[in-house]
């Protein structure tokens, strides 16, 4: 979605030959789209909407409904990059790039890829301003494996512990994130906690 009337045909005829993507709505707010439908997979949400919204806010509406937001910016505003890093945006692309990225980019999320772009892992990796949540030495190994996408029970082999056990220090990881004021709900923020703070590498393109 995006308030340029332009932008928003622009995307419409980029995505029409493409059989996998149903193109079913498009408006200049998270409110009027949300008007329009709430069957949305995903949503291309630009960082800097006319009406002034937060895009921390209507990143959470979105991902409420159940849809995975990919921010679409052009990168003049840090903030908004460093914002989106620590809300609920799943991707990050530039509008001076080819709009091949932005298909590809599309086509991963929807296939379930890694849901974190190589931009956005690189703007939350590079963020001074992110709180260490403080994990213990086990903790940090668990989150390693846990948000890699290993599951309980090959992690607690790995680790020579049970598999309650692992749940246990999810648990905990959560709650120090949180209370860093870094939350991570699901294995998605996870995910991206375990990049901001260099425990797994920044993915590549």
């Amino acid at each position: 979605m995006d308030d340029h009337e332009s932008v928003a045909l622009g995307l419409r005829e980029a995505f029409r030959g493409l059989r996998e993507v149903d193109v079913v709505a498009s408006a200049s707010t998270v409110v009027e789209l949300l008007a329009i439908t709430g069957d949305l997979d995903i949503v291309i949400l630009d960082l800097r909407l006319a009406d002034g919204s937060s895009p921390v806010v209507n990143a959470e509406r979105l991902a409420e409904r159940g849809a995975k937001v990919i921010a679409y910016t052009s990168g003049e505003h840090p903030q908004l990059i460093r914002l989106a890093a620590t809300s609920d945006v799943v991707a990050l692309v530039r509008k001076s790039s080819p709009i091949e990225v932005l298909i590809e980019t599309v086509d991963g999320v929807r296939r379930g890829a890694h849901l974190l772009s190589p931009e956005l892992a690189a703007a939350i990796h590079s963020d001074p301003h992110i709180r260490s949540a403080g994990l213990s030495a086990q903790e940090v190994n668990v989150l390693q494996l846990f948000a890699d996408g290993v599951k309980s029970q090959v992690v607690a082999s790995e680790l020579g512990i049970a598999a309650g056990t692992v749940d246990d220090y999810v648990r905990r990881i959560r709650v120090k994130y949180t209370a860093a004021g870094r939350p991570a709900h699901t294995k998605v923020d996870l995910y991206k906690r375990a990049v901001e703070d260099g425990l797994l590498p920044v993915p590549q393109a």
